[in-house]
């Protein structure tokens, strides 16, 4: 549910028919993306009832770089939750805020709860 890019870190939460949905598609060419958010991508997918070779073959045809989630990545994500308790940022939320910042990059959502904390990390909400 995220993607880093050298222009921002999108994250895709965003359904493809609301608002902002244009600008998150357009971010996600030549981006990177946590394992811990391609696994929540999977389980919205899987809700809506996607067969799992559809599923596969949606993962596989992410033009992506799929980061594994490693030590340091879950360090970054549990050294916010303190910063992002208060506005129920959730794992894959820190996940991704945690790449970004690894990356130096800033955070692209539609979640105006990220603009309210303080993690260090830019974020530009998608609408």
């Amino acid at each position: 549910m995220l993607s880093l890019s050298k222009h921002g870190v999108p994250y895709w939460r965003v359904p493809f028919d609301e608002p902002g949905a244009d600008t998150a598609a357009g971010l996600l060419r030549n981006s990177t993306i946590s394992a811990v958010n391609v696994s929540e991508v999977v389980a919205k997918l899987d809700d809506a009832g996607v067969p799992e070779y559809a599923v596969r073959r949606a993962v596989g045809g992410l033009l992506m770089e799929i980061v594994p989630f490693d030590t340091e990545q879950a360090l970054q994500a549990g050294l916010l939750r303190t910063a992002t308790r208060a506005e129920g940022l959730s794992l894959g939320d820190r996940a991704c805020l945690g790449l970004a910042k690894r990356f130096g990059l800033s955070a692209v959502t539609a979640d105006r709860a990220w603009a309210r904390v303080q993690t260090g990390v830019p974020v530009t909400l998608l609408r």
